[in-house]
């Protein structure tokens, strides 16, 4: 028997030595800020020179361990203590955002800088964004000038795609807004943003992290009304925003409206009291007959849990509108109304494929309540309708419209409403036509009924 212990296996193999400095350079925070403060002095202002630098830079430096490092010395030059402050042990240059000239076009180059360093390093991506978060939370330890440089970049990077529009949620800090610095830094924010695109783009980005309903808190509480908004961004040359502005708290409002008529219903609340509160809510928010009939029609169908069968449906929904009838009689006095009444239905049942052949019988049922009068019904078939399931929709009704043009005047039941009228055509609601004209849906005849 072998009593010698059995030699454990070794792994052999070459060593490679990496030198101090390398390593230094590459994970000591001191050293990768001394590097990058030393390179942005040699380049100085050429910015061409700054990118080619920080593209060879992050072969060599660690930029995914300091990224906050690189993009604070990038904007102030240094690092930056809580608060917004300078650290004062740490190495500076006069080379950065801060030192820079306050125009549009030296902020486009800058914009420029950050895209190619981002581009070239994906993984960065995510720490610019947590860095410009930081800096509007800092944003009172700026100066106006470099607030300004800093809401011009911001505007530009947000135009172009390069960060998110989420960011802005550092501007409804309480302090901010307290002091008026978030509302400032929106305006100049604002201005770059859609001077690089337009308000389509900043309703968009706005609309997608859903802050397009936000804007109104860059106030303080006691000045949070589209009156105060609205001056605000109109005097700082702004209107368009302010426009948006206040377009939203409309639809908000619109929306709410709804939401409390689509309860009403489910509680089978009794229709006269539907319709006096309704009546009410249309006055305070100085709504248009088009536009309250559109928001009854939405909730009326809103309220219901439809059966999935198409054979059943159409007796559901009968039986539902004939149970409302009087509701929408009180809001379809105006010819236009009732037009815009049979738009929203010719779109609902095009969007609802259980309601496709429901839409004829709905209009018969709604002209024998009296809620659609003749001339309507004929307007809509000849030029007035939507290219939503045109074809359709005009065959379902044809027979029925046949009749109404050659049944004699003794049958009709119903007194012919004068729905080209002047006077009613006053009252026609742009915004509830204009988003079907915009789309192509709504032929342009249709514009005739409208006069400002």
């Amino acid at each position: 028997m072998n009593n010698q212990k059995q030699q454990k296996p070794t792994l052999t193999g070459q060593r490679f030595k990496t030198r101090k400095r390398d390593e230094k350079e590459r994970f000591d925070p001191t050293q990768f800020q001394e590097s990058i403060v030393q390179g942005l002095n040699q380049t100085g202002t050429d910015l061409e020179a700054v990118a080619k630098f920080l593209d060879a830079s992050g072969a060599k430096l660690d930029y995914r361990r300091y990224a906050e490092t690189l993009f604070d010395i990038l904007v102030a030059g240094g690092m930056l203590a809580p608060g917004g402050t300078l650290s004062d042990d740490m190495t500076r240059t006069e080379f950065c955002l801060f030192t820079a000239q306050e125009d549009l076009e030296t902020m486009q180059a800058y914009a420029q800088v950050f895209n190619k360093l981002i581009r070239r390093y994906k993984y960065l991506e995510k720490g610019f964004e947590e860095e410009i978060k930081k800096l509007l939370l800092f944003l009172k330890g700026f100066t106006e000038s470099e607030r300004n440089k800093l809401a011009m970049l911001t505007g530009i990077l947000l135009a172009n795609g390069n960060i998110s529009a989420s960011i802005l949620n550092s501007l409804y800090n309480e302090n901010l807004v307290k002091e008026g610095v978030s509302a400032a830094f929106a305006v100049k924010l604002f201005k770059s943003w859609i001077n690089e695109k337009d308000i389509n783009s900043v309703a968009a980005s706005l609309r997608k992290v859903g802050m397009d309903n936000r804007l109104m808190e860059l106030f303080p509480a006691n000045k949070r009304s589209c009156e105060h908004f609205s001056k605000y961004f109109t005097d700082a040359g702004l209107k368009e925003l302010s426009d948006f502005a206040r377009n939203q708290q409309s639809i908000g409002a619109r929306k709410e409206l709804q939401k409390e008529l689509q309860e009403q219903m489910s509680r089978g609340d009794p229709q006269k009291e539907i319709i006096a509160f309704t009546k009410e809510e249309m006055k305070k928010a100085n709504l248009s007959e088009q536009a309250m009939i559109s928001i009854i029609w939405s909730s009326l169908m809103g309220c219901v849990e439809w059966n999935k069968k198409e054979e059943l449906v159409t007796e559901q929904a009968i039986k539902h509108l004939k149970q409302y009838s009087l509701l929408l009689k009180a809001f379809t006095s105006q010819g236009l109304s009732e037009l815009s009444l049979l738009l929203k239905i010719q779109e609902y049942c095009y969007d609802n494929i259980h309601f496709m052949n429901s839409f004829q019988k709905i209009a018969v049922l709604l002209y024998k309540a009296d809620v659609l009068s003749e001339e309507a019904i004929l307007k809509w078939y000849s030029d007035a309708h939507l290219s939503k399931g045109r074809s359709v929709f005009l065959e379902q009704m044809k027979k029925f419209v046949e009749w109404l043009k050659n049944a004699e005047e003794g049958k009709k039941n119903k007194p012919l409403l004068k729905i080209f009228d002047l006077q009613q055509q006053k009252m026609c609601d742009h915004d509830e036509i204009q988003p079907f004209i915009g789309v192509g849906l709504v032929s342009k005849n249709v514009l005739g009924l409208c006069v400002s």
